[in-house]
């Protein structure tokens, strides 16, 4: 069964963005999501955002791919509780109703199973609140990565403004468990 790390913040603590940039959770992206997302029991969390018009797809609903990132972060976020650094390897998503514009999406994730490098998980998008109906749901695999990771793949000029940026080293060295 999944632990949360000692380390990991405290229930209801804002987790904040892992990089400014993250279409999904940063606040340097204007049509990002912006989502936020909370600590929550165990190894749970819980995140919301609000479909804005620069989500949609269909006329006055949000695009599935909009839809699919915030379960992606949101399903990511459960990684600060472990405080592994870990990459989507995969996501299985159902699109069980319509969500329209100037919807709040609420969503609720927790990791399932930890196996090596491996990390299973699973998440529910409910319109409106908790008590909502449910919008979505997701399944999902996530494969603990090194840091070396993201400066082997990522593009140079964006590793080094990232390394440059004080709060991104910071968040980087909470995860140096066994530095």
């Amino acid at each position: 069964m999944p632990v949360r790390h000692p380390e990991a913040p405290a229930p209801g603590e804002l987790l904040g963005a892992h990089y400014e940039h993250c279409f999904g959770c940063g606040d340097g992206q204007p049509h990002g999501l912006h989502l936020e997302a909370r600590a929550g029991e165990g190894v749970r969390v819980t995140a919301e955002f609000t479909v804005k018009r620069a989500h949609q797809g269909a006329p006055g609903l949000a695009h599935g791919g909009v839809l699919a990132t915030a379960l992606d972060e949101t399903l990511g976020s459960l990684n600060w509780l472990l405080r592994v650094i870990a990459v989507t390897g995969r996501l299985e998503t159902d699109f069980v109703r319509p969500v329209p514009v100037d919807t709040v999406l609420y969503l609720e994730a927790e990791v399932t199973a930890v196996a090596g490098r491996k990390i299973y998980s699973s998440a529910v998008g409910r319109i409106g609140g908790p008590q909502g109906p449910v919008a979505l749901r997701a399944d999902a695999l996530f494969i603990e990565v090194k840091v070396d990771h993201f400066i082997d793949n990522g593009r140079p000029e964006e590793i080094r403004a990232a390394m440059a940026d004080p709060d991104q080293v910071r968040r980087a060295r909470a995860f140096e468990v066994n530095p």
